[in-house]
């Protein structure tokens, strides 16, 4: 059960921040050719931030 608690965790984390991500940018009216201009940055943001926050409650 151990082994099953920190991917979760991490992929609870990654689905909550990037969700609020993508309401924040399709909320924004952001009028791009193509959203994968905002959507690349936020999604590696996301990534940073999930790795961060998780060594922070891991430890």
């Amino acid at each position: 059960m151990n082994k099953m608690i920190g991917p979760l965790r991490r992929a609870s984390i990654y689905g909550l921040v990037s969700y609020a991500g993508l309401v924040l940018i399709n909320n924004s009216e952001l009028d791009l050719p193509n959203m994968w201009i905002a959507y690349l940055p936020m999604f590696i943001g996301v990534y940073v931030l999930t790795q961060w926050v998780d060594k922070k409650i891991g430890s």
